[in-house]
């Protein structure tokens, strides 16, 4: 695409001045969301969030240092949620001892 420059009025360089600018603008904004997306792929592949890897705490690091320890209370309703009985109350379990369960009716056997 040839244009000749000097043939425009300064109404059409300045229109194309801003359309030019605009352009670049979304030209970085798009090349800036593809790289983003890469790299969420990416730390995904690897077991990782993005914000686990950008924050610098991964939340396995986090579950040690709160003192880990073995779950205690299970979710009734997806046993995959887990409490340990330290820190504040998750929602789940919250949730249940309001709907009449009993802290024994959640807790994990001993193993």
């Amino acid at each position: 695409m040839e244009l000749d420059l000097n043939t425009l009025s300064l109404r059409e360089l300045k229109d194309l001045q801003v359309r030019v600018n605009r352009a670049v603008v979304t030209y970085e904004d798009r090349r800036k969301k593809e790289a983003l997306a890469e790299l969420e792929d990416k730390a995904r592949q690897l077991g990782f969030t993005l914000n686990e890897l950008l924050s610098g705490q991964p939340q396995r690091a986090t579950r040690a240092r709160n003192g880990g320890g073995a779950a205690k209370f299970a979710n009734p309703l997806n046993p995959s949620e887990t409490w340990t009985g330290r820190g504040r109350k998750p929602k789940w379990f919250t949730e249940a001892l309001a709907m009449g369960q009993t802290p024994d009716e959640m807790a994990v056997p001993e193993t």
